[in-house]
């Protein structure tokens, strides 16, 4: 289906065709790299990484090109490794299947094939980017109220929601101190985000200024991609 430039027509890797697709893969990896720094942040290490990583990847399938004993030893090694950093967002590991996906395409020695993947998906990502897709609602927030046991937390704060919310949901109830307090968990959007500390005013002369915290989404926390 693909032509390998890896090997000649005897089946044999060639040193031209290993090289020709070595500078493929880090060229496809510092494509990967620069659109994982595009507009979000990043540090050094990570996207070094991905520049090399396609790299590594097609080294070890062209090494092992043909041979099973090979194979079968790699991935006895690669599953020693043990990555002891912590897990990654969506993104961060999207873009590490996309190097790795790209380094086994040239292992393979499918320069062109991972080339053109590399330029169709990088625009994918910049479109997806650019448009904002996916993005939740500006006024979208996470609510968590503090109120004694003694309050009817399904109507008590009906009326202040109905003022300054156009959208409230009730999404946990959570019971601490023994159960003399109750920890309400919303998603609401505000209509006027201008009138954020006098809506937290109102809610405080109602629960007994118990704790009242108003954030960024917690239950949709934002990811970069």
């Amino acid at each position: 289906m693909f032509q390998s430039l890896l090997t000649n027509a005897a089946g044999q890797v060639t040193a031209s065709g290993a090289l020709i697709c070595l500078f493929a893969s880090l060229l496809c990896g510092l494509i990967i790299s620069l659109l994982y720094m595009f507009k979000s942040n990043y540090t050094k290490s990570f996207a070094i990484g991905l520049i090399l990583l396609p790299a590594l990847v097609q080294v070890v399938i062209t090494v092992v090109n043909g041979n099973l004993g090979a194979a079968v030893s790699v991935m006895g090694a690669f599953s020693l490794i043990r990555f002891r950093s912590l897990p990654g967002t969506t993104k961060d590991i999207t873009f590490i299947f996309f190097a790795m996906a790209v380094g086994l395409a040239n292992g393979m020695g499918y320069v062109f094939y991972s080339g053109g993947t590399t330029l169709v998906l990088a625009v994918i990502y910049l479109i997806l980017v650019l448009t904002k897709f996916g993005e939740s609602s500006k006024g979208e927030k996470s609510l968590k109220i503090l109120i004694p046991e003694a309050l009817d937390y399904t109507t008590v704060f009906d009326d202040t929601f109905e003022k300054y919310l156009s959208k409230s949901e009730l999404v946990k109830v959570k019971t601490t101190d023994l159960g003399s307090i109750f920890e309400l968990n919303y998603m609401i959007t505000i209509k006027d985000p201008a009138k954020e500390k006098e809506f937290v005013d109102e809610l405080r002369t109602k629960n007994g200024n118990l704790t009242i915290i108003c954030s960024r989404p917690v239950t949709r926390a934002p990811e970069e991609m």
